[in-house]
């Protein structure tokens, strides 16, 4: 092995959470090797946040491209223990808990190379989830664990993961929030998008909510209901885009639909929210962050955090409305302090943990 960290990503969430580690590391002199599976292959959904977010252009790009998980994982595995084998780091570290983040893992493993998981330790206690599913596999894998909140530290410790590897450096998403948070027009996004100056932003892409056509029937229709109060702007995940057009969403009044967004243009809407409505992950820690209300069309969240420290709130479809209705007449509430280590350096405390670890291990 040489001693070069091996960060592998797939996904935008991936990109934003390792953005802050990859410049952390390389200020500190560390050799490192960036692997892009191409899990999310768009244009909108890949290349532009690599500019955005000044990552450097990855090293290799698999290509694996989409699939059933079975098969996107089986082909994430064959790819990813070829590059492995071939470049023999001292370190793989992957991000999150999708497909990409659970077959690299797997395929270090296997190879007797370490990992290193970022945002370890979030739990739904919801095994329907496919990220259930990965990121629990993830935590029993690796070596190295870097969690965001207490109580992701207290569901590894409970598992059974030794604590000495465990380590609370919060939260590297946020870190890349607060870096670009200059950026974020508001003004000139609503202006761009012809949105009226109160005006909400909605996104849906878990399996839950869009791959059967009669959940995305049901979600196409709460939407509706709540566009009568609210004008939501609806950036369409690849996911979802078919099945809610089919439902009729494109047809809505007060709807207004858009191609995925970049980063930048996507928090800009987001920091001008009167509400966003969302199923997404990493949307509730941002709209914390921001002091946005966020209503969470789910019925767990791995993040309790942001409904403890923020302005997040889990609703049924059949509670959306009446919600949406409650923040817009006031009734939100105003966030508190955020959460401990949402501070904007989590991506120096990961880097110091794992240029220790190199140092003791190389």
């Amino acid at each position: 092995m040489n001693g070069c960290v091996l960060h592998v990503v797939g996904t935008r969430p991936n990109f934003v959470k390792a953005a802050p580690v990859v410049a952390a590391l390389g200020a500190a002199g560390c050799e490192q090797v960036l692997v892009h599976t191409g899990q999310h292959y768009d244009e909108r959904m890949s290349d532009i946040f690599f500019r955005q977010l000044g990552l450097p252009r990855p090293d290799t790009d698999l290509g694996v491209g989409s699939g059933s998980h079975a098969r996107q994982t089986a082909d994430l595995l064959v790819a990813l223990e070829g590059e492995l084998t071939a470049r023999a780091p001292a370190l793989v570290t992957v991000y999150g808990d999708v497909n990409s983040t659970l077959a690299a893992a797997l395929a270090a493993a296997k190879l007797g190379i370490p990992v290193a998981h970022v945002e370890a330790g979030l739990r739904s206690f919801d095994m329907t989830m496919p990220e259930e599913v990965n990121r629990r596999l993830v935590d029993q894998l690796a070596r190295l664990l870097f969690a965001t909140s207490p109580e992701a530290v207290g569901h590894l410790a409970r598992e059974g993961v030794d604590t000495g590897c465990v380590h609370l450096v919060g939260n590297p998403m946020i870190d890349t929030l607060l870096t670009h948070m200059e950026q974020f027009d508001a003004a000139s996004a609503r202006t761009a998008h012809g949105l009226p100056e109160r005006y909400g932003v909605v996104t849906l892409h878990r399996p839950a909510n869009v791959d059967d056509p009669e959940a995305a029937a049901a979600a196409a229709r709460v939407l509706t209901e709540a566009a009568r109060h609210l004008d939501l702007v609806v950036p369409l995940h690849p996911r979802g885009r078919a099945a809610l057009r089919a439902a009729g969403l494109a047809d809505a009044p007060g709807i207004h639909l858009l191609d995925p967004l970049g980063y930048v243009e996507f928090m800009s809407l987001v920091r001008g929210a009167a509400a966003v409505i969302t199923d997404s992950g990493g949307v509730q820690e941002e709209t914390t962050v921001l002091g946005v209300p966020c209503l969470t069309l789910r019925t767990t969240t791995e993040r309790p955090v942001t409904v403890t420290h923020g302005t997040n709130r889990l609703v049924r479809h059949g509670e959306l409305v009446p919600a949406l209705r409650k923040l817009l007449d006031g009734g939100g509430g105003a966030p508190v302090d955020g959460p401990p280590l949402w501070d904007g350096r989590a991506g120096a405390r990961i880097a110091g943990v794992i240029t220790g670890w190199l140092e003791r291990h190389g």
